[in-house]
């Protein structure tokens, strides 16, 4: 294989250097050449983002015989240096869940409902954000600084101190072997220990999603280091990632070619990109060349920003789409079904019908009903049971049918290549590629950006801005030949070409993934009108205390509702800021589909 001017200068380097690599420019294929030209004797390192890709890449080394490169992740090294050789630690596969916690701790909360799970709650994430850190200490971290929900960062503040000790408590736990310990935790010890590493060379994949932690490691290491990755694929702040090719003060290369796909895919990539300037001014992109020639349309996906987004296109796709026998999803399918702490969709379904018995998770178990339910989330800014909550919502007891369809269509990993769609979130296809990709509208949109930046101004969350517009430049760049795309996301008439296909979104739906068929309507309907029937309101009561009731919404009025929804208002603030009741403020986040979009 010929390679490029970029790659050969990459491969003829000498000292620490990092790499810049766009979507699909052959970076693996580069890091393989390094390592060929290196000295036989020498031991090389190679860290790959996760498992999958660590498999991918140690059959490509072994296959071009480089039998001195050793392929590890970042966990599977720190699990030799802690778990195996010290033999007194065992992992827990899932983690601590939440009432675990509880119990674990005897936390005690303040008299309201479910505080001490909601305590537990933050205890698990403030371990997870240490353990992932470089820090030395807890009480050196600002955890509050990463809590972006209001109401969960006021509910927090007076506990704050205290969940500091439990969190030290729980570390000391593991520490001394007394319980399980987690996949964070012995990536921690292993930072800790500030080991030496015995190679050479140390190539360091995906860079710009490293945890400080492993990143600490890789620049103390006095071997030669390399490390890659693309700035504009960090999408995983959430997990508390750092962009570590910004940290690295290394000679910089770039690999601006990508072989994945044409240029016109490349015009698209560099387009999304360009979305930066509007919340950075200084933002400088690369370009793209797009040298991809493939014009096979065998491996069809539909990937969406999230959950929710994804399993109500698979719904629609399995509902419409009757001659399609065979489905992927990528990773785990009842990862889409499960929450982190182990609740399952069905749990909250059972919460939805009263049918406490049923109910195996015990956090769900301990909740009334819904409401109680919605007032942890609200707390807690558990995104994946606000997405369980929100697929309750919409379809009740028809979940039962359509999921059983969905994993009855659903093929092993083995047979993915047999599949006639395969669905993903951005984050579960990283590093993967496919001949023809469609967006869910779930993403960040051109326009929705342009009204954030408007309202906010100076107030703008800059990061994570940055991060949706990276999901979305991930999205498009998993194709090799054709996209089909939301006109709601990248709306310039100049895109279209025979690889890109504009969809066209109906106005009055421009947020809905999904046509409800008139079953699933009227189960929704009864139970949103069963609700209603609750809470009886007086009319003349609501023209004197909300003034604003009957003022029609418009659309600067639906600008603003949105701005404060992405903001994360409560329901209250929004209600008491309108002046409208509670019931017309969730009415018209409905409308508007926000809870789709951005939660």
């Amino acid at each position: 294989m010929e390679l490029t001017k970029e790659q050969q200068a990459v491969i003829h380097s000498s000292g620490n250097i990092r790499i810049n690599a766009v979507a699909g420019s052959g970076k693996t294929t580069t890091i393989i050449e390094y390592a060929k030209t290196r000295p036989e004797n020498s031991k090389i390192l190679y860290l790959a983002f996760n498992k999958s890709v660590k498999l991918e890449a140690t059959k490509k080394f072994a296959e071009k015989g480089l039998s001195h490169v050793q392929v590890e992740t970042a966990h599977s090294l720190a699990y030799r240096y802690v778990v195996r050789y010290q033999n007194k630690y065992k992992v827990s596969p899932q983690g601590l869940k939440v009432n675990e916690i509880v119990e674990l701790l005897r936390l005690k909360g303040n008299g309201e409902k479910h505080t001490e799970y909601v305590i537990a709650n933050h205890i698990n994430k403030m371990l997870a954000y240490f353990c992932n850190s470089n820090k030395q200490k807890v009480h050196e971290l600002d955890y509050l600084n990463t809590l972006r929900d209001p109401k969960a960062k006021a509910f927090i503040t007076p506990f704050y101190d205290y969940i500091v000790m439990q969190t030290r408590i729980l570390l000391n736990k593991m520490d001394k072997g007394e319980i399980e310990i987690s996949h964070d935790f012995y990536l921690k010890k292993f930072q800790l220990s500030q080991p030496q590493l015995p190679y050479d060379y140390i190539l360091f994949d995906e860079g710009q999603d490293a945890s400080p932690a492993m990143l600490d490691v890789f620049f103390r290491q006095k071997a030669t280091k390399v490390i890659v990755g693309d700035t504009h694929q960090q999408i995983y702040g959430w997990r508390f990632a750092v962009n570590s090719l910004e940290q690295a003060d290394f000679k910089t290369y770039h690999l601006s070619q990508s072989f994945r796909f044409e240029q016109s895919i490349a015009n698209l990539a560099v387009e999304v990109l360009k979305l930066k300037r509007r919340i950075n001014e200084h933002q400088s992109t690369i370009p793209i060349t797009g040298l991809g020639r493939s014009k096979a349309l065998k491996t069809k996906a539909v990937i969406a920003r999230t959950n929710l987004g994804l399993l109500l296109k698979a719904i629609e796709y399995v509902v419409e789409k009757e001659t399609a026998q065979k489905i992927y999803f990528e990773g785990n399918i009842q990862s889409y079904t499960y929450a982190e702490e182990g609740a399952s969709l069905y749990d909250v379904l059972n919460l939805y019908n009263r049918k406490k018995q049923s109910i195996r998770d015990s956090l769900i178990k301990g909740m009334k009903d819904l409401e109680e339910l919605e007032e942890y989330i609200e707390k807690t800014g558990d995104v994946q049971l606000s997405m369980m909550l929100e697929i309750v919502k919409k379809y009740g007891n028809n979940i039962h049918n359509i999921l059983k369809t969905i994993k009855e269509k659903h093929v092993e990993n083995d047979d993915k290549a047999k599949a006639d769609m395969i669905f993903s979130t951005v984050h579960r296809c990283k590093g993967m590629e496919y001949d023809s990709v469609e967006l869910v509208n779930d993403f960040l949109t051109k326009e929705m950006l342009e009204k954030i930046v408007q309202k906010e101004d100076d107030n703008l969350d800059v990061a994570k801005l940055n991060e949706e517009i990276n999901l979305l430049y991930v999205a498009v760049t998993r194709t090799k030949n054709k996209i089909y795309i939301p006109e709601t996301l990248i709306p310039n008439e100049l895109l279209k070409s025979a690889q890109i296909q504009v969809l066209k979104v109906n106005k009055e739906e421009k947020n809905e993934s999904l046509k409800f068929n008139k079953a699933i309507k009227d189960s929704i309907k009864s139970k949103t009108q069963d609700s209603t029937k609750e809470k009886a309101y007086d009319v003349e009561s609501i023209r004197n205390t909300h003034n604003g009731a009957y003022r029609a919404w418009t659309t600067d009025l639906d600008d603003e509702l949105t701005i404060m929804f992405y903001k994360g208002a409560s329901i209250n603030e929004m209600a008491n800021h309108f002046g409208r009741t509670k019931g017309a403020i969730i009415s018209r986040i409905k409308k508007l589909e926000l809870e789709e979009l951005y939660d």
